[in-house]
């Protein structure tokens, strides 16, 4: 098997957090979200690691060689913003007969058995990974007829599925599909000047394949920064780590401190996620991601994520308050 992973993209629902990084990267409940990513594709027997990058592929590749450095991996750049079908496609000339493939779109961290890929695709040629949502509305849904998808809506008016596609695709004959990809694009098949893989799954569909959208566990999105918070709340269950230096705190379970963090005289918790390097005094904060090298002092942040090297620093209040007095503090 080959795993394909198309990391370019500018990530700006995300910014300013990818200024100055690739948007994989952003971390999360301790770890890049490519991190959480490949750690679940790594007990899977996959023989090569196909990126598709940007200006930023360096970054990655350097990611790749300290955290992974034993996968066999490939770098692609994307030179020209076609969408998502477009990039897969790039990918071409890595792919051999005999493959079959795995691609895997990194705004999401999911939680499914990939293990079980041989037993639900025994009978079909290829699973397009899925989630049942309320807001059916914002996404493209899978239409399910007897086990098997029979029709692709973009961002449905009225909910004709609820089963949305969540960036995680199997197909059993790699090459077979980048012909039918090869198609779509020669076709000029765009929509918005964008190539999309719906198409291209349609196509195959009207040939006759056989397509399941079996459901994923949990679908973590991590295009923007309140879906972060919620992922980074989701992932830390379970995980009360505190690696770091502390002194005087209360943590209020889960909490992650990374080795290096320092703590001292302050309330964190729940969900919160500190980085190597931060150091936090006299501080109460929660549902936060702090990151490596900050500072945070004398300050209260709830629903908050810092970046690299930020300095955050207030100081404390003095007051001589009266009996019955009423004192709103905005901000």
């Amino acid at each position: 098997m080959k795993v394909i992973l198309p990391v370019a993209g500018k990530g700006t629902r995300l910014r300013p957090h990818t200024h100055t990084k690739a948007k994989s990267l952003v971390h999360v409940a301790g770890k890049a979200v490519l991190e959480h990513i490949v750690a679940r594709l790594v007990p899977l027997d996959i023989s090569e690691y196909i990126f598709i990058v940007d200006e930023n592929g360096c970054q990655i590749q350097e990611f790749m060689q300290k955290k992974f450095p034993d996968l066999q991996c490939s770098y692609i750049v994307q030179q020209e913003r076609k969408g998502p079908a477009h990039a897969v496609w790039l990918a071409a000339p890595r792919i051999s007969p005999a493959d079959d493939l795995l691609i895997v779109f990194n705004d999401t961290i999911f939680d499914a058995d990939l293990s079980l890929i041989p037993q639900l695709c025994f009978d079909c040629d290829g699973l397009i990974y899925s989630k049942e949502v309320e807001d059916y509305q914002r996404f493209g849904v899978n239409v399910v007829e007897n086990s098997l998808i029979v029709n692709m809506i973009e961002k449905p008016d009225t909910p004709i599925s609820r089963l949305a596609q969540v960036g995680l695709y199997y197909l059993k004959d790699a090459m077979r599909f980048m012909g039918y990809l090869a198609a779509a694009i020669e076709a000029g098949d765009m929509v918005k000047g964008e190539y999309y893989l719906p198409a291209v799954f349609m196509r195959m569909i009207r040939d006759n394949s056989r397509l399941k959208a079996p459901e994923i566990d949990a679908w973590l999105d991590c295009g923007k920064s309140e879906t972060i918070l919620e992922t980074n709340a989701y992932l830390l269950q379970g995980r009360h780590h505190i690696h770091g230096e502390s002194q005087n705190c209360v943590f209020i379970e889960p909490v992650h401190i990374e080795a290096g963090a320092s703590i001292r005289g302050s309330v964190l918790g729940p969900n919160v996620s500190v980085a190597s390097g931060s150091v936090i005094e006299s501080s109460v904060i929660c549902n936060s991601i702090i990151n490596s090298g900050t500072v945070v002092r004398n300050m209260v942040l709830t629903d908050t994520i810092l970046g690299d090297a930020v300095q955050l620093v207030s100081t404390a209040r003095r007051m001589n308050i009266g009996d019955h007095s009423f004192i709103e503090m905005q901000g």
